[in-house]
């Protein structure tokens, strides 16, 4: 599979397409056509591929339907639409029951920069770490994309996965699957600071670093790919020898990936001076591009890094 420039959603399907001679019981219910490797399930894979058309909490039904009876099933959506349309069909058909089913919700954050609101994914953590038995996974780069894909055939679960619309440049080499092992790495080292974020984000918090380094700053930067539940040992490991602590994420500041860090803290009996950076409680209905949706949430880099200076 060469996963040069291709799309987080394309690269996911093609590693599912992939095991799908090895496992007649897997099955893929999909509310969108949107996706180029969606093309190739429907030609190579139709008795396995269900189009449930715009009926997301009818698709989140039939899944349960067929975990129960012992499939792998995947449910593959836009991530607005996956998690809030669907809330109480996840709770009630798939938490409760515990049915190992995975949940793709493609565009998190402001991915889907110029359709506004609807389709913003600005409180999907939040909301989905809220239910009892989910695991939340947000990989961010190519290769821990398809590893996170692989990870479902190995040990299925009840699973968000939460995926970017755009390209993801590399942040792990060949072979190396801490984000798996430990759901929490440090991907580059600091001193003073140490910025926290996951997905797309990480790209943006290491050209934070970069400008940080500008004034001699040397922040690290600590990828958390496993937002639930947040294994402690390795967030241990991973933090104990910053004294501060940056969240960055394109999402709401309540009950976001902040939240999920400090209650962390809280249950690891750590103290440490934090920063949450994020969405404020505000929406936008102006386009202009994903760039341009961060400046006005002070999410782009600059504001982070001055915020990051004060904090200092």
């Amino acid at each position: 599979m060469n996963n040069a420039k291709e799309l987080p959603r394309d690269v996911f399907i093609d590693v599912v397409l992939e095991e799908l001679p090895r496992n007649p019981n897997l099955y893929f219910i999909s509310a969108d056509l949107g996706a180029k490797a969606l093309d190739r399930f429907r030609v190579e894979a139709k008795k396995q591929f269900i189009h449930a058309g715009i009926s997301e909490q009818n698709m989140i039904d039939v899944a349960a339907g067929l975990a129960l009876e012992g499939k792998l099933v995947y449910v593959y959506a836009m991530a607005p639409f996956v998690t809030l349309r669907c809330y109480e069909q996840i709770k009630v058909a798939l938490a409760s029951m515990r049915l190992p089913v995975t949940i793709i919700g493609v565009g998190v954050g402001y991915s889907y920069d110029d359709a506004g609101p609807t389709h913003y994914a600005t409180e999907d953590i939040s909301c989905m770490r809220a239910l009892g038995g989910i695991e939340i996974l947000t990989p961010s780069d190519t290769r821990s994309v398809a590893e996170t894909a692989r990870l479902t055939f190995s040990r299925p679960g009840l699973r968000y996965i939460r995926l970017d619309r755009t390209f993801l440049p590399d942040v792990y080499g060949e072979g190396d699957r801490r984000f798996l092992d430990e759901g929490i790495v440090e991907i580059e080292k600091g001193k003073e600071v140490c910025i926290v974020t996951s997905g797309f984000m990480v790209q943006k918090a290491r050209a934070v670093r970069d400008r940080l380094l500008e004034t001699g700053i040397a922040a690290g930067v600590v990828d958390l790919f496993c937002l639930k539940p947040i294994r402690l040992d390795a967030f241990r490991a991973a933090l104990e020898s910053y004294d501060r602590l940056v969240t960055v994420e394109e999402h709401f500041l309540s009950g976001g990936m902040g939240s999920a860090v400090l209650e962390a803290l809280a249950d690891a009996g750590m103290q440490k001076k934090v920063l949450r950076l994020g969405v404020q409680d505000q929406y936008y209905f102006e386009n202009g591009g994903r760039q341009h949706l961060h400046k006005l949430a002070d999410l782009d880099v600059e504001s982070i890094a001055n915020r990051i200076r004060k904090f200092l």
